[in-house]
């Protein structure tokens, strides 16, 4: 159905829920607003009674069609693709079939945890870590807020000898853990739920924090401190406007940086991820 404006379609939305519309669908169009209600078939007659009583000419009705029914359960996983980061390393779900060419794959189950590949800050950390690959051999890592465990099993896949990866969120141990036995890679993966400071033992080869600025900065020295001499650390989860003041602030803990990758997302926002040495 249309209407004229944005005051008319509040109207109709109010009175379609009334009336009992399940779901509503608003488009924007040059002379007008369009707007799809979604109702049960049986309910259909009397939700249109109750529009054109309430609403009369601010809404012009078309005709109900049927909507094909959906299983939404099993839906969201068609819009779920393998990311392939390079020939040499590709993150996919489980539902989907393995990629040719024989490149390194990590499986992730898409649950509760963050980190899929698919998130542009995602991406452009699976980039740094792939691109890392040569030196990776024996490497020791620590994944910083690890989500899913995403990165800390792409450095393991790609050749590190152990990692170490935490988070706040207690799900996403929990979540890594499962991610790691999919993998076969549960024996090189030492996961916990708590904060930075829990981290002891020897500095590690590679760092990587998938993390918001506001999140990152307070960790900034502690980070810089769990690097090993000329190790590498990865900062990714930052927005184009923030990637200076960061690295600079990186810098003043001795993380300078030496280069830099970018990735713009569907919203128009540009990520960044930073590459530095200790």
């Amino acid at each position: 159905m249309r209407v004229r404006d944005a005051a008319d379609a509040e109207r109709v939305a109010a009175e379609a829920f009334e009336a009992g519309a399940l779901g509503l669908e608003e488009r924007e169009a040059g002379d007008g607003i369009t707007l799809l209600l979604y109702a049960a078939e049986d309910q259909t007659p009397r939700l249109r009674q109750a529009l054109a009583e309430a609403c009369g000419e601010a809404v012009e009705m078309e005709a109900p069609e049927p909507v094909r029914p959906v299983d939404w359960s099993e839906a969201w996983k068609d819009r779920l693709e393998p990311v392939i980061v390079s020939p040499r390393l590709t993150v996919r779900p489980p539902f989907r079939d393995p990629a040719a060419g024989g490149g390194a794959e990590v499986v992730i189950d898409p649950g509760q945890a963050f980190g899929t590949g698919g998130h542009a800050s995602t991406r452009l950390a699976l980039e740094w870590v792939d691109a890392l690959a040569p030196t990776l051999a024996g490497a020791r890592v620590l994944d910083a807020g690890c989500g899913s465990g995403v990165l800390a099993l792409a450095a393991l896949r790609l050749g590190a000898e152990r990692a170490l990866a935490f988070d706040v969120d207690p799900l996403a141990p929990l979540a890594a853990r499962e991610n790691a036995a999919v993998n076969g890679l549960d024996a090189q993966l030492d996961v916990f739920a708590g904060p930075l400071e829990a981290v002891g033992g020897a500095p590690f080869d590679l760092v990587l924090a998938n993390l918001l600025s506001r999140e990152l900065l307070p960790l900034a020295a502690g980070l810089a401190a769990r690097t090993a001499a000329r190790g590498a650390a990865v900062f990714s989860g930052l927005l184009a406007e923030e990637q200076d003041r960061v690295a600079a602030a990186l810098a003043d803990v001795g993380l300078h940086c030496v280069a830099r990758r970018s990735w713009r997302d569907t919203n128009g926002d540009t990520w960044v991820a930073l590459l530095t040495r200790r």
